[in-house]
Parts: C-alpha cells; structure tokens; sequence
C-alpha cells in the first residue's frame, strides 16, 4: 500500500492554518495537532492537511519513526462539531472523507506510527489513535467513541479499526454505549500499548522511539509492510449516509449549550 494512494478527489476548502506543525528530529518526525481550542479538535481543513502532511514525511528515504501528539495537554476530541451547525448533508459527508483520508495516510506510513494520548482520545480522535501502530497513553486520558448521541453512523472502516484492536465484543460495548476507558482500562482492553504517569507520558515515547530506532530501519519497514499486508485495509465506504443530520444537529446544540 503506498502512501500517495490514499486520498481521495475533495473539493477545494480554505485551509485552517496552524492546526498541524512537522517537527524533525534526523529520522525521528513529531507530528502535533490542533491549536489547543476544543481539546483539539479538528475541521475538516485539519483533516486534509494532516493527511497532506503525514504523505508528505513518508516519502522521506532516511524516516524512522513518526509520533503523533496533540498540543498542550489533549490529543484529540475528534472532529470540530461546530464546523457542522447548519451543515448540509453533503459538506458532512466531505468532513467524514477527509478524516478518512487522514486515517488511511497514517495507516499507509511505510514507518511506525506512535501515538502519544493525554487528556482524550474520542470519536474521530480515537479512530486517529487507532490509525497509528502503538498508542502510549497516559493514566488520566480517556478513549472511546463517543458518537452515536451525535447522529453518526459508524462506517465499516471505524467499526473494523476498534475490532481488531479489542475485539467484537468490546467494541459492540464502546460503540453502542460510547463510554470511555482511562489508561490503565484501555491497556487491558487492547485499545492502548501501554499506560504511564502523566509526567512520564513523553519520556516514556522517546524511550519507545529509540528503542525501535536501534533496529535496522529496513527491517523495521519491513515489519511495517508485512503488518499492513497482514491486517488489511478496512471497508472503505460507509453502508448509507454517515450521520443522521437531524440527530447530528440537535447533538451539537446539546453539546454547546452544556
């Protein structure tokens, strides 16, 4: 799977400046997200770029690792629900395939993709953890899928990344009740890799970092081929529209009046 075949034909959009930086460090890449609004959360504007970015590093021949982090004290609270007041049907539907491409580009990242979770990891910021090939979170932060109280619709690409990571029954659990799990839970679950302090969260992914950069990188690449031939690609396409757009809007009228 190449990375430059991940996403698809959108239309053009004023881009959200600021909401992704690329940071390097020799073969070490830190990708941050949001701006530290909303517990980042992202429009759709940050979704393209972020899929931008990330097909951007990978065509980088000397990259090792990408780690994945959201500004300040949040990873990432999904998508920016406020970009969809009043929204037509069909601008949703864009959203949801940006954020998709976004996935899959992180998904198609011929390196290992580390994400370092604080705060949250919900809805859409879940599914961008899900993406990466480890997840390192810390004890406070919470994940889940918190969606179906918006409308939305799991498509079968959202569905499959939750069953292979926890199975499905754990994940028939998450996705009807949208509850969220702490570090320590997401650990035993299967959502995350690992659960440390929150001070120790980003000393504990450098350790990781270097760890797999004292591995030869072709090996490591190779590793990464043969996990993506393994797993496979999810379903692409949703089984009908992605949110049902009267729920989604009296959602969000809950969510920003509380």
């Amino acid at each position: 799977m190449r990375p430059t075949s991940v996403v698809p034909a959108l239309r053009h959009r004023r881009r959200d400046a600021g909401s992704v930086s690329v940071a390097f460090d020799g073969p070490i890449v830190t990708v941050t997200i949001g701006t530290g609004r909303r517990r980042n959360a992202l429009n759709g504007d940050a979704w393209k770029d972020l899929a931008l970015r990330i097909i951007g590093v990978s065509t980088h021949a000397s990259l090792g690792v990408v780690v994945l982090r959201g500004v300040g004290d949040t990873f990432c609270s999904g998508s920016d629900v406020t970009e969809w007041v009043g929204a037509r049907a069909e601008d949703v539907e864009e959203s949801f395939a940006q954020m998709e491409a976004a996935f899959r580009a992180i998904e198609a990242c011929p390196v290992p993709v580390i994400a370092q979770i604080s705060g949250v990891a919900a809805g859409a910021g879940c599914q961008l953890a899900l993406s990466c090939d480890i997840r390192v979170m810390a004890t406070s932060a919470r994940i889940g899928m918190p969606i179906a109280r918006l409308g939305i619709r799991p498509s079968p690409a959202f569905a499959a990344r939750l069953v292979r990571a926890v199975g499905p029954a754990v994940a028939a659990e998450l996705h009807y009740t949208g509850r969220l799990l702490q570090g320590s839970e997401a650990v035993t679950t299967g959502l995350a890799n690992r659960c440390v302090t929150d001070d120790l969260l980003a000393s504990s992914v450098r350790e990781l970092v270097e760890e797999i950069g004292r591995q030869p990188t072709s090996a490591v690449r190779a590793a990464k081929e043969a996990l993506i031939a393994a797993t496979g690609s999810a379903p692409r396409h949703a089984l009908g529209p992605a949110v049902n757009l009267r729920d989604l809007q009296l959602g969000i009228a809950q969510i920003l009046h509380t």
